[in-house]
């Protein structure tokens, strides 16, 4: 939330917009001020590192691309450190890398002054974050689990891929059914992640909102603290939201190589459970 809200809503009624709005549309397909704001975003991102690219050396030369070098340096570890096999994990860092920064980037640059409701076209805010909108963060969520499906089947195998949901026999019931659960968890991961992201992002922005209109002449003082929480919070959700892809994606396929030339659903367990006395 940028702290042009701060003055703008220190003096009226707080308003707050959930949904995002459309602002025109282009061969009968309306594009909305988040998705306005993402193009924006994203060209901009497109250029820092471009920039950035063209002036990494071998010695660190400090300043921005430092700090950029640094924080590719975890994520990569991060993703890599969560697979057993790290050759297998150094594909799927220029994924989580690259989609790190992009959410990051859409969260920063939401606090950029004149985002949200102080720049108006119409009626409507000509600005608002992409990753404050849920059909953004829906189509990151699915992407991102898209990819964690088909790398899985591809590492693994369709039956493998399968197989790593039923932990015992497909003899006994009990085990098909725990196995058809553990699949309709898995998909309900595509919105638990979407969620995740944009409730986070817009709830705090929220906060920053209320909180301003609350204070009003003592708005900068009363929102300042929740401003500050919104910046260290996109950081966060960033690094969450990447965290969990991966360990999505290292679950299944150290879960399959673990049991690489092993029949997961053989008679190895027991096909009934007693207890003992």
């Amino acid at each position: 939330m940028s702290l042009a809200l701060v003055s703008v809503f220190s003096s009226s009624s707080p308003a707050v917009h959930i949904a995002p709005e459309v602002m025109f549309k282009i061969a009968g397909v309306p594009i909305t001020n988040s998705i306005l704001y993402g193009w924006i975003g994203t060209i901009a991102m497109l250029v820092l590192f471009i920039w950035v690219a063209h002036r990494i050396t071998v010695k660190p030369k400090g300043g921005i691309i430092q700090f950029i070098e640094v924080i590719a340096e975890f994520i990569g570890g991060t993703v890599e450190d969560a697979f057993d096999e790290k050759a297998r994990s150094a594909k799927y860092v220029l994924y989580f890398v690259p989609l790190f920064f992009f959410i990051l980037f859409n969260n920063l640059i939401g606090l950029i002054p004149g985002v949200g409701e102080s720049l108006t076209y119409g009626n409507t805010a000509l600005l608002r974050p992409l990753t404050a909108d849920f059909n953004a963060t829906l189509a990151m969520a699915v992407i991102t689990m898209a990819l964690v499906y088909v790398s899985s089947i591809r590492e693994l195998g369709l039956k493998s891929y399968f197989s790593h949901f039923f932990v015992g026999s497909l003899k006994n019931p009990f085990y098909i059914f725990l196995g058809i659960i553990e699949m309709i968890t898995d998909i309900t991961r595509v919105v638990s992640l979407s969620l995740r992201l944009f409730l986070n992002i817009s709830i705090v922005e929220i906060i920053v909102v209320v909180f301003a209109w609350l204070g009003h002449v003592l708005a900068p003082i009363t929102a300042t603290p929740f401003f500050l929480l919104d910046l260290f919070d996109d950081l966060l959700q960033a690094f969450i939201f990447v965290l969990l892809g991966a360990m999505y994606l290292a679950i299944a396929v150290n879960h399959g190589s673990a049991h690489e030339g092993h029949n997961l659903t053989s008679d190895a367990l027991p096909e009934k459970i007693g207890a003992k006395a």
